[in-house]
């Protein structure tokens, strides 16, 4: 049984800290090591507990109500968003965690950050939330220069064009009807007109109007939980049981060995297998692949890892064999992994034909840069919303604090301060903190077995700490942006004293 362990620090009140927070500075250089303390200059100074238990009381009756309406089943507990701040979440019973969860990834610069809820309150936001503009249709004023601001500007590396979107899920559906249309249209010629066959044939959804065409993923991917997408995901049976999925090609994903560079020879050879694989798959599958799609680290499948010889030898075969390369940035990207983007470490000589995106940038789509990406006729790639211009004002909000305060770097430095007290700590419980692993503070490790795990990961939460879980038995680390070098002592010390009963 793992007891609770109460930190001896006490936190300071946070009840009044959003107001307060809201007229602090909200741009301009900042000494890169204080920027949390600016952004939140009332943050705890350490995780307190409250309650007899985590979650408490006053969760068990916000459960009980909720439950009537909303399934709350994978709920762990309930939050206050009123009271959350910076690193800090606060729950309904008052406890303050130390968040390293961050929302599934979702949350760049902490909670009720000053610059953001400057955007959420300004004159424009209020604009695009009460008009919600149809964008395929009713494009609002400004949206080409939000763009051009923010997720534009943030653009990989090659690409200058984005579809915006409601979802990750959403992101990468649509990327995938891109990557089917622009193979038909490759196969038809780029200037010819839909056969009547065609036109007719896809109404009763049959050849040649609805061709047998795949996405190519990997063993243990996620890609989302929508129809599409579900077909492309194999992280967990739970995702898709039920649902009808397409026939689409499974191809091993790597299982590295950590350090990376310690099994370096071993490693490429691995790599060789999966690429051989991918290659004879392409070739041989019975229905012609239009695009891969890989995640450049694999996140809810267990924090699985490639090196950049796997990433740049399938941007060739993709090349080689004519099919899209689609990269899924959704739980990667915006800054966590040391880069904005994490396949730039790969260095790819080419970019890839689209890359997705989502989460921390609390909007969503695709970027890509080849014009005949985009469909030939309007409403084939199209929905009522087209995106939101509103998660596109957030987008850029938290684009120009990120560069404002150099917080891909900082990310990178704490990361590895984090990672190198994450290796101490390994050799005191090496059966606890197995195959360590990471890029900026996308850190994850493995532990003996699932239930070893996700009795830790309460143990956790029971002390102070929100983490999450992803694969059979690995332990996550997703802070924001803004989770700095004392953030950090203060999580290493507290897995240290789980880890110790």
């Amino acid at each position: 049984m793992i007891k609770q362990v109460r930190p001896s620090t006490v936190a300071r009140p946070i009840g009044s800290a959003i107001k307060s927070t809201v007229g602090a500075a909200v741009s301009g250089s900042r000494s890169l090591a204080s920027v949390a303390e600016t952004y939140y200059p009332e943050e705890p100074v350490a995780p307190k507990i409250v309650s007899a238990t985590v979650p408490g009381p006053e969760n068990a009756k916000a459960i009980e109500k909720l439950t009537k309406v909303f399934d709350t089943r994978a709920a762990y507990f309930v939050a206050d968003y009123y009271k959350s701040l910076g690193n800090y979440i606060v729950d309904v019973d008052g406890n303050e965690l130390l968040d390293l969860y961050a929302q599934i990834s979702s949350i760049a610069l902490g909670y009720n950050n000053p610059a953001v809820l400057k955007a959420a309150t300004s004159p424009e936001m209020a604009i695009s939330l009460a008009n919600r503009p149809a964008l395929g249709n009713f494009p609002s004023s400004d949206y080409a220069e939000i763009l051009a601001d923010g997720i534009l500007a943030a653009a990989p590396p090659g690409l200058d064009k984005v579809w915006t979107d409601l979802s990750g899920s959403g992101a990468n559906e649509t990327a995938f009807k891109a990557a089917f249309m622009y193979k038909r249209a490759q196969e038809r010629g780029f200037d010819a007109d839909f056969s009547s066959e065609e036109l007719e044939s896809c109404m009763v959804n049959s050849k040649p109007g609805c061709p047998d065409l795949s996405i190519l993923s990997f063993e243990t991917a996620f890609h989302g939980r929508l129809f599409g997408s579900l077909s492309t995901t194999r992280s967990k049976p739970i995702h898709k049981l039920d649902i009808p999925s397409f026939n689409w090609p499974k191809a091993p994903f790597p299982v590295l060995k950590y350090p990376l560079d310690k099994y370096a020879e071993e490693n490429r050879a691995e790599e060789d297998r999966c690429l051989a694989e991918v290659e004879r798959l392409i070739k041989t599958w019975p229905n012609p692949v239009a695009a891969v799609i890989i995640e450049p680290i694999q996140s809810e499948g267990g924090d699985n890892h490639t090196s950049p010889y796997f990433g740049q030898g399938l941007r060739d075969l993709t090349k080689k064999l004519n099919v899209l390369f689609i990269v899924d940035e959704v739980q990667t990207g915006v800054g966590a992994t040391g880069k904005f983007w994490a396949h730039e470490y790969w260095n790819l000589t080419d970019a890839p034909d689209i890359v997705t995106f989502s989460k921390k940038f609390q909007a969503a789509g695709y970027y890509f840069s080849e014009p005949k990406i985009v469909p030939n006729l309007p409403y084939r790639q199209f929905n009522t919303w087209c995106g939101d211009p509103s998660k596109a004002i957030i987008a850029r909000a938290i684009y120009k604090e990120i560069v404002a305060n150099d917080l891909v770097a900082r990310t990178a430095q704490v990361g590895e301060y984090l990672i190198g007290k994450l290796e101490a700590l390994s050799t005191k419980f090496p059966t606890k903190i197995q195959n360590l692993r990471g890029k900026g503070t996308f850190i994850a490790w493995d532990m003996e077995s699932p239930e070893v795990r996700d009795s830790f990961l309460k143990a956790l939460r029971t002390n102070g700490v929100n983490c999450g879980g992803c694969g059979p038995k690995s332990v996550r680390l997703r802070p924001a942006l803004v989770f700095e070098e004392k953030h950090a002592d203060i999580f290493v010390d507290v897995v240290e004293k789980v880890f110790q009963l």
